[in-house]
C-alpha cells in the first residue's frame, strides 16, 4: 500500500476541524499526530498506512468533539502528562494554582477530596518526598485512573486510594486537605464547550448553585485536619466569596483568596484553629 503524504494529511484535518467549529486545529492536527506517530519509523514526509489509519480515527474522534487528552490518553499538569480517560476530570492549568498555595508550606500527610486522575494529590506528593497522601473518589473507575497514575509518577508506595463519598469513609487527620470539588452551577452547564460535556458529570456539577461540595467541605473538615492544619479548594471565578463565608461559619481561620494567573479567584485556603486560638 502507498504511504500518505504528511504534510496534506494534516492540512486535510486542519480544514476538516476548522469547518465544525474547533478552536486552534492546527495545534490539535499536529498533537494527534505526534500521538500515533510517536513510535513510528519512516522518511518524516510519509507515513505508513496503518499511522494512516490511526491518524484518521484520531481525527475523526476530534471532529465529534472529543477532547484531544481522551484520544491521546494524556494531558500535561505541573511536572508529569497524566493518564486521562472519560472517567476522570481533565487537569486544568488554572488548577496549579492549588499546587503553588499548598506547597507553600511543608506538610506530611494529605488528604485528596475527589482525587479524580489523581493530578492534584500526586503532584504534591511528588514534590514532598518525605509526606504520604490519602485520595478518595466515589468513582472506582476514577480511582483505577488515579492508581496507574500514581505508579506513573512514582509515589505509589506513598499513597493509598478509597472509595468515599467526600469525607464519609474517611478516618484519621491530616495537616493539609485539598480538593477540586465540582463547582459548575446546573445553569451553566448549557454553556459549556462540547469538549468539556465528554467528561465526567459528576465531576463538573452538583447541581443547584454548585456550592453544595464546599458546604459538606465546610462542615466535616475541621474534624479530620491535625491542630493549625490547612484546607485549601479550587473554586469557580465568581465563587471564592460564598466559599469563604462557608469557612468562616465553620469556624476555620485565616481564609484568603489566590487568583490564578489570569487574575481570577481560584483558590480559598484556610486553617483549623491551633492551640491558643
Amino acid at each position: 500500500m502507498n504511504e500518505t503524504d504528511v504534510a496534506r494529511a494534516m492540512h486535510s484535518a486542519r480544514q476538516r476541524m476548522e469547518l465544525v467549529g474547533i478552536p486552534d486545529p492546527a495545534r490539535d492536527a499536529s498533537a494527534l499526530f505526534l500521538a500515533v506517530a510517536e513510535d513510528a519509523v519512516g522518511s518524516g514526509d510519509t507515513m505508513p498506512p496503518d499511522i494512516a489509519d490511526a491518524y484518521e480515527r484520531a481525527i475523526r474522534r476530534r471532529l465529534r468533539r472529543e477532547p484531544v487528552s481522551h484520544i491521546t490518553g494524556r494531558r500535561a499538569f505541573w511536572m508529569h502528562d497524566f493518564i486521562v480517560n472519560a472517567d476522570v476530570l481533565d487537569p486544568r492549568p488554572d488548577t496549579e494554582t492549588l499546587i503553588e498555595a499548598a506547597l507553600q508550606t511543608k506538610f506530611t500527610n494529605v488528604l485528596d477530596l475527589g482525587t479524580g486522575s489523581g493530578c492534584i494529590l500526586l503532584s504534591l506528593l511528588y514534590e514532598q518526598t518525605e509526606a504520604a497522601g490519602l485520595g478518595t473518589d466515589i468513582s472506582d473507575d476514577a480511582l483505577k485512573v488515579a492508581a496507574q497514575n500514581a505508579a506513573m509518577v512514582g509515589v505509589a508506595d506513598r499513597v493509598t486510594f478509597l472509595n468515599s463519598d467526600w469525607l464519609a469513609s474517611v478516618e484519621g487527620t491530616f495537616d493539609l486537605i485539598v480538593s477540586n470539588p465540582p463547582y459548575i452551577a446546573a445553569s451553566e452547564m448549557a454553556d459549556l464547550s462540547p469538549e468539556v460535556l465528554h467528561e465526567p458529570h459528576l465531576a463538573l456539577t452538583p447541581g443547584g448553585d454548585g456550592l453544595d461540595a464546599y458546604r459538606i467541605i465546610a462542615r466535616d473538615a475541621s474534624a479530620h485536619l491535625t491542630s493549625g492544619g490547612r484546607l485549601l479548594v479550587e473554586t469557580g471565578a465568581t465563587q471564592a466569596d460564598d466559599v469563604s463565608a462557608l469557612f468562616h461559619k465553620a469556624g476555620l481561620t485565616n481564609v484568603a483568596v489566590k487568583c490564578d494567573l489570569n487574575g481570577k479567584d481560584r483558590v480559598v485556603s484556610a486553617e483549623k484553629p491551633g492551640n491558643g486560638q
